[in-house]
């Protein structure tokens, strides 16, 4: 891959579409969960699904969200975390410098998410991921490249492993209804006591997906450096790039993906979601950089999703707590009125409900503020703790306390 020179900063026209792509299709695989009425824990265990022909809508509209947002979101702030390290050292400062304590209140951030709206957050692993990322991106390209085919083979061995396990594995009694339920009958602080109680379990995903997590940070990187984002006048082997990961990613492995997933009981689902769907976002990620690249004009959806990428750590939240807000029996308790025959359309149209008020709200924000709301609180954040830092350690010497003076 080509290695770009470092240069004055440029705002890549198709990064925050990309990134509003991503979230708006996490919202489309979580919302599956939302209107369960048993939650993550429903959604797990096949309980309250659709029947009849609305079954076979509901198999397909889930298999096509199914990973292919979480990696390429994933990929994504790998992309971010390379954007940072560049910016950094064109102010000439040291790589990671005060990234650790941004990876910090990333995981204040998702830990917050976690109890408060719900249980399948992601921040807190990507805070964890980035950390170990950061320090790999300051060494060598070849150590970096090392790094990811480590990450990436111990990722497949895993997943082998569970994909076996699973395939092998003798059926199964259906799982019963919780009972008592905290997501239809208990309190807000219910659901908070709920997922506390059982945060090992709701956060296994997280730890077993580090290896991949890491490894996809570290292809988004080496994907920057090798200009996927650049037009092809710029990096005339951009679009080659783009093309091989489209046929790659949309071409194999997102209708390999769509029939394993649908066709191959938990044992596909899981192969698809954690190897294939990762793949097929790299043709997704290709797909919308080749539209951007050469200048075209975002277009009026492009438009309506670039306001969401500007402000993706506060609609990831909101979009989460409005949909729990809706669902969940502290608030208006959808999940719980619904029946086979209706919860498909009705989380068909509380995804698009949802994802028209994130375009709308983030909008007019942006008409008023630079960053989101929670954006701006974490930049500032950010901005104390690192000159605080900054401050300690470049005191005057005859003012710092040494060992000698204890």
């Amino acid at each position: 891959m080509t290695n770009l020179p470092t240069g004055p900063s440029r705002r890549f026209a198709a990064l925050d579409v990309l990134r509003g792509v991503a979230i708006l299709g996490t919202l489309a695989t979580n919302i599956w969960i939302f209107t369960n009425v048993d939650g993550l824990v429903g959604y797990l265990n096949g309980t309250h699904e659709a029947t009849g022909a609305w079954a076979a809508v509901q198999d397909i509209l889930q298999q096509l969200a199914q990973g292919k947002f979480l990696g390429l979101l994933t990929i994504m702030f790998g992309i971010g975390l390379a954007i940072q390290q560049r910016s950094a050292e064109r102010r000439g400062e040291s790589w990671p410098g005060g990234y650790p304590w941004r990876a910090a209140l990333l995981f204040v951030d998702g830990t917050v998410n976690y109890f408060l709206f719900t249980e399948f957050d992601v921040l807190m692993g990507y805070a964890v991921t980035g950390l170990i990322v950061a320090f790999i991106l300051s060494t060598t390209l070849r150590r970096q490249r090392v790094a990811l085919i480590i990450a990436a083979a111990i990722h497949v061995l895993l997943l082998t492993l569970i994909v076996a396990a699973l395939a092998t594995a003798p059926p199964t009694e259906p799982a019963q209804p919780l009972s008592p339920n905290p997501y239809a009958d208990g309190s807000f602080l219910d659901l908070v006591a709920f997922r506390a109680e059982h945060i090992s379990l709701f956060r296994a995903e997280v730890v077993l997906i580090l290896p991949m997590s890491v490894a996809l940070f570290l292809v988004g990187a080496a994907l920057l450096r090798a200009g996927v984002l650049e037009p092809t006048t710029r990096v005339p082997s951009a679009g080659r790039l783009r093309r091989r990961m489209m046929i790659v990613g949309l071409g194999v492995a997102f209708p390999l993906d769509l029939v394993v997933g649908i066709s191959g009981g938990d044992a596909g689902l899981i192969f698809g979601r954690y190897l294939l769907a990762p793949i097929a976002a790299l043709g997704i990620l290709a797909a919308i950089a080749a539209f951007h690249a050469d200048g075209r004009s975002p277009g009026r959806l492009g438009r309506a999703l670039s306001p969401i990428g500007r402000t993706a750590l506060s609609c990831y939240v909101f979009q989460n707590a409005l949909a729990g807000a809706i669902c969940y029996g502290w608030g208006l308790g959808l999940a719980a009125r619904l029946d086979p025959t209706t919860v498909v359309p009705a989380t068909i149209g509380l995804f698009l409900g949802i994802s028209v008020v994130l375009m709308v709200l983030s909008r007019l924000w942006l008409r008023r503020f630079d960053r989101g709301p929670l954006e701006w609180l974490w930049y500032s954040s950010y901005g104390r703790l690192y000159r605080a830092g900054r401050s300690r350690t470049t005191q005057p010497a005859d003012r710092t306390p040494t060992s000698a003076s204890s």
